[in-house]
């Protein structure tokens, strides 16, 4: 159990260095808090009545899914609105945005402005 634990409070540490805003650790770090907590009651009601694999199941699953929202989030890990702007134009009644690659705007819907 304490050798799991170590091992969880670790990669946390050594993860909590790797973006600028910190959305991916923080919910990394909560969704792992949050898997431990449901793993464990699971583990401990089902199976063989292992609290300490639950936990550490919990804490890995939630951990990743919580490290994928907070990338999302920072426009990463597949996320659709990467670096986007939106402007309101008053006259159409619509959102529009800026893409600094193409240098182009757009509308919401992505039909060019």
């Amino acid at each position: 159990m304490n050798k799991t634990l170590i091992a969880l409070l670790g990669v946390g540490v050594l993860a909590s260095a790797c973006t600028a805003t910190g959305n991916t650790e923080r919910n990394a770090a909560g969704g792992a808090a949050l898997g431990a907590l449901a793993g464990a009651i699971v583990g401990n009601n089902v199976g063989g009545g292992s609290a300490t694999t639950g936990a550490a199941v919990g804490a890995a699953l939630g951990g990743t899914v919580g490290a994928v929202k907070g990338c999302r989030e920072d426009g990463g890990c597949g996320a659709t609105n990467v670096n986007r702007r939106q402007y309101y134009d008053e006259r159409a009644g619509r959102y529009y945005y800026y893409d600094s690659r193409s240098g182009r705007y757009y509308w919401e819907d992505g039909s060019p402005r």
